[in-house]
């Protein structure tokens, strides 16, 4: 739905509202054209119906306004005498309706001066439920929203089972496109295992004013552009999803509109200079590890959590250079050449012209462990470790953004690029069209086609093309563990969601054995020393969760001693 479109829409409801309350109006002493008038109708139907004027405001806030919709339903026939429960579920399960008739067949009085308190302890229990899910959804939907890091891709910045608190004002908060979803989930009912909004209507994209921009190092939460999964860790059909119902990501912004973006060896590169990270950054990267005896001994030493698969060893030393060459080169994705003697890589030849000629086998003594680099250093000095190195992917494919022939890379080896800036016009042609193709079609909707070595845009050919929106390259710290913009692209600005900027809760064990879904909460372990840190910083974080129970504690106790000095007086 357009901007075009959704005013039309708001007009249509404009007028359902005047020809369903005109005459309720009346009866309340205001004139029928009031009922006509966008905002003043809402501002003067709080005071026929007694309620504050601010309410008014949410009833043109995304999503809270569809709370607020049956609770001003119900007030209004209140209003006019309509009190016992079957009117009540009348106006509900009519989608208000049942006011046309009230308005039209019925012969109300209006009461001005009627008992705003609920007539019974359920009614109370109501009000306070609507009024604690109204107030929770707007802190949750444009201001603060828990996320849990259900995923490794950022350890061991964030770690699996970190429970965070994530702001959306600080980019400005995004303001709901699916106009007609359940308040306080995302994309799924629980229990139900159903989509929990209706696909149309959309609202045009609009974000709140923020008070900062995406900085370069920041982390950042934002909608997964490449979702089509219905269910987290389920393979199954695929669905296409509203922006705001994609799935919640959080990755480390490492490019912003504008800049030039390559990776040598592993480290990112931003317009010809390496990325320093910030120090609370803990960037992992797989290393070979050679032990003088069993790696089995030492799989505790590097952590069980992070071994990554046996090495397997090729002599080829009997070789020729040609055939050298070609093992080096066609072997798995993830080979490594380690000397002039041999070469080893984890998981088996699937070349049969290679695997024709060579001895393959598996040795005990080398293994890949998935480790911070200054924690590899550590060990270097360790008793009986002969070498470590870091493993950097050199055979070149097409799994990588943007999984076309011409533009192969790896993981470790990528690029340059260019990410988009929005005004920004750039050349289009057969070549450069694959980078491109997702954000022209998918992001900012065109239709793109090549004849021969043309590019058609829209049914005209074109050239150049000039950028709609401001995008952004987002990854993990844990390199070889993180499937991010590498392997699916850029990062739309109207993707962003917040920015993580505390940690509430930290658990071990947060994740089966299968990694597949979420323990059971009696099985977890609190990271003591994680519970109540901060996010962002420098320096090691520091845990603020004594103060917090010493806070606590010394508000029930000021609470204890108030009520016992009020008793006395």
């Amino acid at each position: 739905m357009n901007a075009t479109q959704w005013l039309v829409f708001i007009g249509i409801i404009q007028v359902i509202h005047f020809l369903g309350t005109w005459k309720l109006y009346v009866k309340a002493g205001r004139k029928a054209w009031e009922a006509a008038i966008p905002v003043y109708n809402a501002i003067v139907l709080m005071q026929i119906i007694n309620r504050p004027k601010w309410w008014v405001i949410l009833l043109f806030i995304p999503i809270i306004n569809l709370l607020m919709f049956p609770v001003i339903w119900v007030e209004t026939i209140r209003s006019f005498g309509r009190t016992s429960l079957l009117d009540t579920w009348l106006v509900i399960l009519t989608l208000g309706f049942y006011i046309y008739y009230v308005n039209y067949m019925l012969d109300v009085k209006y009461v001005e001066n009627r008992s705003l308190q609920p007539q019974s302890v359920a009614g109370e229990w109501v009000s306070s439920i609507v009024f604690a899910v109204v107030a929770a959804t707007l802190v949750h939907t444009y201001f603060i929203q828990p996320y849990v890091i259900p995923t490794g891709s950022l350890e061991r910045t964030l770690r699996i089972g970190d429970l965070l608190f994530v702001s959306k004002f600080h980019y400005g908060a995004r303001t709901p496109m699916t106009a007609v979803a359940a308040p306080m989930v995302h994309d799924t009912l629980p229990v139900l295992n159903i989509p929990s909004y209706l696909r149309k209507p959309q609202i045009p994209y609009f974000r709140l004013p923020g008070f900062k921009d995406i900085k370069r190092k920041e982390i950042v939460v934002f909608s997964w552009p490449a979702d089509t999964v219905r269910r987290f860790h389920k393979r199954e059909a695929g669905v296409k999803k509203p922006i705001d119902k994609k799935s919640n990501y959080v990755k480390r912004c490492v490019g912003l509109p504008g800049d030039s973006l390559q990776i040598i060896d592993g480290y990112v590169h931003v317009n010809g200079k390496q990325l320093e990270l910030p120090d609370r950054a803990k960037p992992m990267y797989q290393h070979v590890i050679t032990v003088d005896n069993n790696i089995n001994n030492y799989t505790r030493l590097f952590g069980r959590e992070n071994f990554r698969g046996r090495v397997m060893q090729v002599p080829i030393g009997v070789l020729d250079k040609q055939n050298a060459d070609e093992i080096i080169n066609k072997t798995s994705l993830n080979e490594i050449k380690r000397d002039t003697s041999f070469v080893y890589y984890s998981g088996n030849i699937t070349d049969q012209r290679i695997a024709n000629f060579l001895e393959v086998k598996t040795v005990s003594n080398m293994a890949i462990f998935n480790i911070v680099e200054e924690d590899a250093k550590k060990f270097e000095s360790e008793k009986g470790i002969v070498m470590i190195d870091r493993f950097i992917e050199k055979a070149k494919n097409s799994r990588v953004f943007p999984q076309d022939k011409s533009h192969a890379a790896t993981v470790d080896n990528f690029g340059p690029i260019y990410i988009p800036k929005r005004g920004t016009t750039i050349p289009l042609n057969v070549s450069s069209l694959p980078l491109y193709k997702k954000i022209l079609k998918d992001y900012e909707d065109n239709t793109v086609e090549v004849r021969g070595n043309q590019v058609i845009l829209n049914g005209s050919v074109a050239d150049t093309y000039t950028f709609q929106q401001d995008y952004y390259w987002m990854m993990g710290d844990n390199r070889h563990s993180s499937e991010d913009s590498r392997i699916w692209g850029y990062v739309p600005e109207n993707h962003i969601v917040g920015t993580p900027i505390f940690i509430w809760m930290s658990v071990d064990n947060f994740m089966n054995a299968s990694g597949t879904g979420t323990n059971y909460p009696w099985k977890w372990k609190p990271r003591w020393d994680r519970i109540f840190t901060t996010v962002n910083g420098t320096g090691e974080p520091v845990s603020y969760f004594k103060y917090f129970l010493m806070a606590l504690a010394g508000w029930f106790a000021f609470d204890f001693f108030r009520k016992k000095k009020r008793n006395k007086s």
